[in-house]
């Protein structure tokens, strides 16, 4: 496949069963507590988020116990989600979602607006709320043409310096996206399951999430 509709990692998520569960995990983890998000009324989930630079940011994402059900599964499988807190999948970013999801198997979802206070984008979710070979395949995003949403959020001097993608099906993966994303610290690699790690750099020193 050509490196049409090129791919730039976007952000990486934290999936949990609470809010307050992933903050811990991420306070251990990287020694910083997670600055405020907001919510997602039509996915009945919030969110807490931190910019990881100009364009990329680390998300921590759970349902919101005083949100409504939605109409459909949530989304990153967290109604199935009773595990503890985990890295739980990469979030590329795109041009054209559409065009970018022509080319791509069904697994990735189609294409959903989600709206969090004054911001609208683009997003592939799979109509069952599951993610992608567990998370291993990225999600797809397309923001709105201004600056990326990470340039708002509270930054705490922390860079993402690699993310280690583990999947079985590694090589799947690294032929459906591999030559399209823009980046040279993305590893896709042959694992037992799926696990994802981000090396992240912070003020106390390189700390590991996964």
């Amino acid at each position: 496949m050509g490196n049409t509709n090129l791919l730039k990692l976007d952000h990486i998520t934290v999936v949990a069963q609470s809010l307050e569960e992933g903050c811990t995990y991420i306070k251990d983890a990287l020694g910083i507590d997670m600055p405020d998000g907001g919510a997602h009324l039509r996915m009945g989930t919030h969110n807490k988020l931190m910019s990881l630079g100009d364009d990329v940011f680390l998300e921590l994402i759970a349902i919101d116990p005083d949100a409504s059900a939605p109409d459909r599964p949530r989304w990153f499988n967290l109604d199935a989600f009773d595990d503890d807190p985990r890295l739980g999948t990469w979030v590329v970013g795109t041009d054209d979602i559409d065009a970018t999801l022509a080319q791509l198997p069904p697994i990735s979802g189609p294409a959903n607006e989600i709206t969090r206070g004054d911001l609208t984008w683009l997003i592939s979710i799979p109509d069952d709320g599951t993610m992608p070979l567990g998370g291993a395949c990225p999600t797809l995003i397309e923001w709105p043409d201004r600056p990326h949403p990470a340039s708002r959020m509270t930054d705490l001097g922390c860079r993402l310096t690699s993310l280690t993608i583990e999947h079985p099906e590694a090589g799947t993966i690294q032929g459906l996206i591999g030559d399209r994303i823009d980046s040279d610290f993305i590893t896709i690699t042959d694992g037992p399951g799926m696990k994802i790690k981000a090396s992240i750099q912070t003020p106390s020193g390189t700390r590991e999430l996964s």
